[in-house]
C-alpha cells in the first residue's frame, strides 16, 4: 500500500460519482463493510442487472460475496482479483479495487473524448482533413497484413491437428516402460556425477594454485628484502669518483665567474666605443656645417664686389685696383678651400685603435685620450688661423672700395 494508490483510488471514485466520501484514513485498519459497499457499487456500475447477494454478516456470507465478485469480474471484465487481499479489507485491498476503478475511469474518459469528437464532427461536417488520417491508414494496413499472416499460419497448424492429435493420444495411451526410464535416469545420474567430479577437480586445482601463489609471494618478499639491503649498502658507500667530481665542479664555477666578468667588460667597452663614434660623427657634422656657412658668405661677398665693379667702369685706376683686388680675393678663396679640405681630411682620417681584450692599463687609456685631445686642439688652432686670414682680407676689401669722384658728372 502506498499513499499514491490511496490518493488515486479516492480521486477515481469521486470522479465516477461514488455517493460516499472516502478519506485516506479509512484503510489504515481493516474495514470490510466499506470494501463490500465499494465492490457492490462497482459491480452494479459495470453491469446494473447483476444479482449478487449483499449479505456480509457472517463469515460464510463474506467468503461467498468475495468469490461471487471475483468470478463476475473474471468472466465479464477479464480482471483477475486476489480474494485474499480483498478479504483483508485494508490497504492491500485498495490495489485490487484500483484494477476495477481504473477500467471504469478509463472508459469514462474515452467516452468523454468521443463525445467531444462527435460534437466537433457535428460542428465541422464538411471539413475533412486527409493528412491527419494518413498515420491511421498506415497502421490499419500494417494490422491487416499481420492478420492475414497470422491467419495463414493458424490455418496451417489447424490442418496438422489431425495427425498431431493421433500422435498425442498414442503417446499418452502408451504405458510407461521401466527399462527406458531406468536408462534415462542412469544417464542423468552419470551426467551429474561427471559434473561433481569436475567441480572437485577444480577445487583441488584451486588449492594447488593457492599454494603456488603463496610460494611465489614468499620468494618475491625475499627478493625485496635483499634489494633493500643492497640499496642501503650502496647509499652508505661513497663512490670513488666523487672527489674528482667536486673538484671539477669548483673549477667550472670559477670559469663561469671569469666568463661573466669578461662578458661584462666587453659589453662596457662596446658601449664606450659606440659613444666615441657618436661624438666624432657629431663633431664632423658641425665642421661640415661651418664650412658650408663660410662658403656661402664668401660667395655673397664676391657677388657684391662684382656688382660694385660693374658700376665704376669710368676710371682706369679704379679698374686696375679692382683687378688686383680680385686676384687677391681669388688667392684667398683658394687658400680657404685648401684649409677646409685639409680639415675635412684630418677629421675623416682620425681613427681609434684598440683591442677587445680586457686588462688595459690606465696609462694606455690616458695616452689615447691625450692624442685625441691634441688632435682636437690642432684643429681648433687651424680654424682660428683661417678666421684670422679671412678677416683682414675682408677689411682690405672694404678699405679698397673706390670712392666716388666729384667731377664724374661733369665729364658728360
Amino acid at each position: 500500500m502506498s499513499f499514491r494508490d490511496l490518493r488515486n483510488f479516492t480521486e477515481m471514485m469521486r470522479a465516477l460519482g461514488y455517493p460516499r466520501l472516502i478519506s485516506l484514513e479509512n484503510f489504515h485498519t481493516p474495514n470490510f463493510m466499506l470494501v463490500s459497499e465499494v465492490l457492490l457499487w462497482l459491480v452494479r456500475r459495470y453491469e446494473p442487472q447483476t444479482d449478487i447477494p449483499p449479505d456480509v454478516e457472517t463469515e460464510q456470507d463474506r467468503v461467498f460475496f468475495i468469490k461471487a465478485v471475483a468470478q463476475f469480474m473474471a468472466t465479464k471484465a477479464h480482471i483477475k482479483l486476489n480474494t485474499k487481499k480483498l478479504y483483508q479489507a485494508d490497504g492491500y485491498a485498495v490495489k485490487e479495487l484500483l484494477k476495477v476503478t481504473s477500467v471504469l475511469y478509463g472508459a469514462m474518459n474515452t467516452k468523454g473524448v468521443e463525445r467531444t469528437d462527435m460534437s466537433e464532427e457535428d460542428s465541422s461536417k464538411f471539413k475533412f482533413d486527409l493528412g491527419s488520417k494518413i498515420a491511421d491508414l498506415k497502421a490499419a494496413r500494417q494490422l491487416a497484413s499481420e492478420i492475414t499472416s497470422k491467419g495463414t499460419s493458424l490455418y496451417d497448424l489447424l490442418g496438422k491437428e489431425v495427425e498431431l492429435r493421433e500422435a498425442r493420444t498414442e503417446s499418452v495411451a502408451r504405458p510407461l516402460e521401466i527399462n527406458e526410464a531406468e536408462k534415462v535416469m542412469k544417464i542423468a545420474i552419470n551426467c551429474v556425477l561427471e559434473q561433481v567430479q569436475k567441480t572437485k577437480d577444480m577445487l583441488s586445482n584451486v588449492a594447488l594454485d593457492e599454494a603456488n601463489l603463496e610460494a611465489k609471494i614468499e620468494k618475491r618478499k625475499l627478493e625485496l628484502e635483499r634489494s633493500q639491503k643492497r640499496l642501503q649498502t650502496l647509499q652508505s658507500v661513497r663512490p670513488a669518483f666523487m672527489d674528482e667530481y667536486e673538484k671539477i665542479e669548483e673549477q667550472l664555477q670559477k670559469q663561469y665567474s671569469s666568463y661573466l666578468e669578461k662578458f661584462r667588460n666587453m659589453t662596457y667597452m662596446e658601449q664606450l666605443l659606440d659613444d666615441h663614434r657618436r661624438t666624432e660623427q657629431e663633431m664632423f657634422e658641425e665642421a661640415a656645417n661651418m664650412l658650408h656657412l663660410m662658403q656661402n658668405r664668401l660667395k655673397e661677398e664676391e657677388q657684391h664686389l662684382l656688382k660694385s665693379g660693374n658700376n665704376d667702369d669710368s676710371d682706369l685706376e679704379i679698374h686696375d685696383d679692382e683687378g688686383s683686388d680680385s686676384e687677391v680675393d681669388d688667392r684667398e678663396i683658394m687658400k680657404q678651400h685648401a684649409t677646409t679640405g685639409t680639415l675635412l681630411q684630418g677629421r675623416a682620417g682620425t681613427r681609434v685603435v684598440g683591442t677587445m681584450q680586457g686588462g688595459d692599463t690606465e696609462e694606455d687609456e690616458a695616452s689615447g685620450d691625450s692624442e685625441i685631445d691634441l688632435d682636437e686642439d690642432e684643429e681648433e688652432d687651424d680654424m682660428e688661423d683661417d678666421s684670422m686670414e679671412i678677416s683682414p682680407s675682408k677689411s682690405s676689401h672694404r678699405a679698397r672700395k673706390p670712392e666716388p669722384l666729384e667731377e664724374s658728372d661733369n665729364d658728360f
